[in-house]
C-alpha cells in the first residue's frame, strides 16, 4: 500500500520509504536497520546463482555467495596439505599417498553459501523488509524499475533510493580473454586445476595461488609490480612473496600477460617476457568494477566518476537527494565490513535522526594467502608520508613454536609504527599463522587510541605470537619526518 509522506510540507505518497537495489552486504544492513527505524523498505535482488552475470546474483551478495565466505572455506581446505606435511614431526605416521576429493570440497562450499543464503532472507523477513526478485534500475529520483525472472516489469515508488549493487570482476583486453576466468568461476570449477596461471597481483590473485598450490596444482603468478599487494607496507610484501615462493608458487614480477590460445594440451599462454606456458586455468585476478552499467542511473540524473562509481557526498548521498549509494559501487573502501558500516550510517542519517559518517580510520583487513597477512592503521610508507614528527618502527621476527618442530622454514613477521610525538601506535601488521584474528584485537587498541607505551605495560598470553605484540621494546628504526624510505 502507498505510503503518506510529509515533504517539504506537501502531502507526497510512495508505495516505500526506502527501496533497496541489491541485497549484499551493504544493501541488507541498511534495510534492515533501516525498517528497525519504522521505515517501509523494500529491495530487490537477482536470482540466485553461485557465479554472477548481469541477470542472476542473489540475496547475500558477492561476500557470501561467490567472495569472502566461500573463498575462505576453499583456503580451509588447502591448508591441510601443509599441515600433513607439519603433522609428520609431531610424530603422526601419514601414509604417501593422501587423497583429495576437490568435488566433495565443491558440493560442501555450495551448500553452505545456499544456506546462508536462506539465511539473509530470513534476516530480512524477520525485519519486515518486502523482498522483490528482479533486476532494479532507476526511472526517476523516486521511482525504482524492476524487470522480474518472468520477463514482466514492476514500478515502485520511494522516497528514498539506496543503491548497493556492488562490483564486478574485470577482464584483461588481450587475444583470447575469453579463455580466462574471474573468481567468480574460480570458485566454482568443476575440476580442479592441475596447472594454473594467474594474473594480477591483489588479495584475489594471492589468495587464489595460495588455494590452488595447496590442493596440489602448480601455480604461476603474473604482476606488474616489483611485488604482490600494492598499497601494503613493502616490507610485509616481500615477507608474503617469500612465503608464497617458499610453499612452491612461480613468481613472476614486472610481467604481464600479451596473449591466450586453445590447444590440445590446455590453454596456451603468451607472456610480454617471451615466456610460453600451458595451463589447464588461467585466471584473471585484476581488479574489480563498480557496478552501475545497468543501472540506468541517467534516468535520474546520478553522477558517476570515470570509473563508473557513483559519486556519493561523506554521508553516502548522491548529488541527487532522494539517491544515495553504500558499498563498492562507490568505490572507496571495497571491503565488507566497511559496506555494512556505511549501510548502518546511512539508516542512521536518514531514519534515525542521527546523521552519521563513515569513518573510514584504522579499518582492519586481511589477506588470506597461507599464512595470512593482516594490518590496521598506517604501513611505514604512508606513516612517513603523513608525518610532522618522527615515526618509529618497531619489528619482531621470529620462527613460530610450531615450525620449529615441523622444520618449516618460514617466519611470522610484525610490525608496530609509532608517532613519536604522541606515542600513539599509528600502524600494525602481521604476516603468519592467526595474523587476522589477532590483529581484530590490535584494531580495537588502535581504535581507543592506544600508546605504545600501554602496549608495553599489557602482559602477554605465553606461549603464543601475540605476545609479541607488547614485547616489542627496542627501536628497530626511527624515521625522520620528511624523509623518504
Amino acid at each position: 500500500m502507498a505510503r503518506k509522506m510529509l515533504r517539504d510540507g506537501e502531502t507526497e505518497v510512495y508505495d516505500y520509504d526506502l527501496f533497496v537495489i541489491g541485497a549484499g552486504s551493504g544493501g541488507v544492513r541498511a534495510s534492515r536497520t533501516s525498517a528497525g527505524f519504522g521505515a517501509k523498505v523494500a529491495i530487490c535482488e537477482l536470482p540466485f546463482h553461485p557465479i554472477s552475470s548481469e541477470t542472476i546474483g542473489g540475496v547475500g551478495g558477492t561476500c557470501v555467495i561467490r567472495g569472502c565466505v566461500p573463498k575462505k572455506i576453499l583456503v580451509y581446505g588447502s591448508a591441510f596439505r601443509g599441515e600433513f606435511e607439519d603433522a609428520r614431526n609431531f610424530g603422526w605416521e601419514l601414509s604417501e599417498d593422501i587423497n583429495f576429493n576437490w568435488k566433495k570440497l565443491l558440493n560442501n562450499k555450495t551448500q553452505e553459501i545456499q544456506r546462508l543464503n536462506g539465511i539473509y532472507k530470513r534476516l530480512l523477513t524477520n525485519a519486515g523488509v518486502t523482498m522483490i526478485e528482479g533486476e532494479g534500475k532507476l526511472a526517476g529520483p523516486h521511482e525504482v524499475e524492476v524487470t522480474q525472472p518472468d520477463g514482466s516489469i514492476q514500478k515502485y515508488s520511494a522516497k528514498h533510493i539506496l543503491i548497493a549493487t556492488g562490483s564486478r570482476a574485470q577482464r584483461v583486453k588481450i587475444p583470447g580473454e575469453e579463455l580466462a576466468i574471474t573468481s567468480d568461476e574460480a570458485l566454482s570449477l568443476e575440476e580442479l586445476p592441475k596447472r594454473a596461471v594467474i594474473l594480477g597481483g591483489g588479495y584475489i590473485a594471492v589468495e587464489f595461488a595460495s588455494i590452488w598450490r595447496g590442493m596440489g596444482a602448480t601455480v604461476d603468478l603474473f604482476y606488474r609490480k616489483e611485488l604482490p599487494l600494492r598499497g601494503f607496507d613493502d616490507e610485509m610484501r616481500a615477507v608474503v612473496a617469500k612465503n608464497l615462493e617458499g610453499r612452491g608458487i612461480k613468481l613472476h614480477p614486472q610481467s604481464t600477460l600479451t596473449e591466450l590460445s586453445k590447444t590440445d594440451e590446455g590453454i596456451k599462454v603468451v607472456t610480454d617476457q617471451g615466456d610460453v606456458l600451458v595451463a589447464d586455468v588461467v585466471l584473471f585476478a585484476t581488479g574489480r568494477a563498480p557496478n552501475t552499467k545497468r543501472l540506468n542511473l541517467a534516468a535520474a540524473g546520478v553522477e558517476t566518476d570515470k570509473t563508473g562509481a557513483i559519486k556519493v557526498d561523506e554521508y553516502s548521498c548522491t548529488n541527487i537527494p532522494s539517491i544515495w549509494a553504500v558499498g563498492d559501487v562507490t568505490n572507496r573502501m571495497n571491503l565488507t565490513p566497511v559496506a555494512l558500516m556505511e549501510g548502518t550510517c546511512f539508516s542512521k542519517t536518514v531514519f534515525g535522526g542521527e546523521p552519521t559518517k563513515p569513518n573510514y580510520k584504522d579499518i582492519p583487513c586481511a589477506v588470506f594467502s597461507i599464512p595470512p597477512l593482516s594490518v590496521v592503521g598506517l604501513s611505514e610508507q604512508q606513516a612517513l608520508e603523513q608525518a610532522t614528527s618522527d615515526v618509529l618502527v618497531f619489528t619482531s621476527s621470529f620462527t613460530p613454536m610450531k615450525n620449529t618442530i615441523s622444520g618449516r622454514q618460514e617466519k611470522t613477521v610484525m610490525k608496530l609504527v609509532v608517532d613519536s610525538a604522541t606515542d600513539r601506535v599509528i600502524g600494525a601488521s602481521m604476516c603468519g599463522p592467526d595474523a587476522p584474528e589477532i590483529m581484530q584485537g590490535i584494531a580495537v587498541a588502535m581504535k581507543c587510541g592506544a600508546t605504545k607505551k600501554q602496549f608495553d605495560s599489557t602482559v602477554g598470553i605465553h606461549p603464543s605470537a601475540a605476545e609479541e605484540f607488547v614485547t616489542m621494546r627496542s627501536v628497530t628504526r626511527r624515521l625522520t619526518a620528511g624523509s623518504k624510505i
